[in-house]
């Protein structure tokens, strides 16, 4: 069996099998390449779409890495659309990392509006970081923003907190640079803010809340934005806390401290001043005790130098005692009356 294997793959006709076989995997090779490098399938569809584009632009597209779906399939939407677009510019725009669908799109959606808009101006919104989309969009049907509650005061110390909704339309030529929608709420807060100050009572802004609207207007707050401010609606109105009172309030509060404060410094100082005067006392008690303790000794020299005789000594002693009996007994008078 072996020997038969041998004779016929040894034979003309299994020498010619392999060349046929070997043609037939390099064919099916050649073929996979070619049809990953030229889309044969997506140059025709761009052919019956009325898309002029060769099939070797497309294979260059895939040697420059660009994938040539989001390039073909746009220019059908522009073309159909009947805007004149090229490709070069659709390749360049993706590559500098654009959204090509979204900027075609909003050329259709704008020249459908009758909003002026070109490719270059377009392409420069995307790039900014801006959705252009949206923008055209917002051009047409305006959007409404509704800014937070916000809290002012008028003159009379009442607070006011009002809600304010700003009706806006996007601005395609300052949609590069402009600022967005934080900045038309905090223009709007500071409106709001300043209308209220400015009132003498809080019944005129009440009574009048386009008062609000007017002054914001006025000021054109829409100045370097992206926006356009068609109208700015006072939503709601409340009457806050009584601020003026609140203020009184604590600052009678403090100036009860600050008295407390005083009054107990000048306590503490007459604390210290009767101590002190305690102190003085004491010292001038130890003088006295002190002179008292030098009479003896005096007396003592006296009698010994003859200039004080015993009788003297005797008749002070008794003039001493009778002092101290006349004290004792008008004491208990003393504390009678005072008590």
């Amino acid at each position: 069996m072996l020997n038969g294997l041998a004779v016929a793959a040894l034979s003309g006709e299994g020498v010619f099998m392999i060349p046929v076989i070997v043609i037939l995997i390099v064919a099916f090779i050649f073929l996979v390449l070619f049809l990953r490098l030229f889309p044969v399938g997506l140059w025709m569809t761009a052919v019956f779409s009325g898309v002029r584009v060769g099939i070797f632009q497309l294979a260059t597209m895939r040697l420059r890495r660009v994938n040539p779906q989001r390039i073909v399939y746009p220019m059908i939407q522009a073309t159909k659309a009947g805007l004149d677009l090229s490709m070069s510019k659709l390749e360049a725009h993706l590559l500098a990392k654009g959204n090509v669908e979204k900027v075609v799109n909003a050329l259709i959606a704008a020249q459908r509006a009758e909003i002026p808009l070109n490719f270059e101006r377009a392409a420069a919104i995307d790039l900014a970081g801006r959705d252009v989309l949206t923008a055209v969009q917002m051009s047409v049907n305006p959007k409404v923003i509704e800014t937070p509650i916000i809290a002012a005061i008028a003159k009379d110390g009442i607070e006011l907190r009002a809600k304010a909704r700003v009706t806006v339309r996007a601005n395609i030529d300052r949609l590069v640079g402009g600022a967005g929608e934080e900045t038309i709420i905090a223009r709007v807060g500071e409106g709001i803010v300043t209308t209220a100050g400015s009132a003498e009572s809080h019944k005129a802004v009440l009574e009048n809340p386009d008062l609000i609207s007017r002054t914001v207007l006025d000021k054109g707050l829409d100045a370097g934005t992206a926006f356009e401010i068609l109208s700015i609606d006072i939503a709601d109105v409340d009457v806050g806390r009584n601020i003026g009172a609140q203020l009184q309030m604590d600052q009678a509060e403090a100036d009860k401290k600050i008295a407390q404060a005083k009054a107990e410094e000048r306590r503490a100082m007459a604390v210290a001043k009767e101590q002190e005067m305690k102190a003085q006392v004491q010292e001038m008690r130890a003088k006295v005790v002190e002179a008292e303790a030098e009479v003896p000794k005096a007396m003592a020299e006296a009698l010994k130098s003859g200039n004080l005789s015993v009788m003297d000594y005797y008749k002070m002693e008794n003039v001493i005692a009778d002092t101290r009996m006349r004290a004792s007994i008008a004491e208990p008078n003393v504390k009678g009356k005072t008590e």
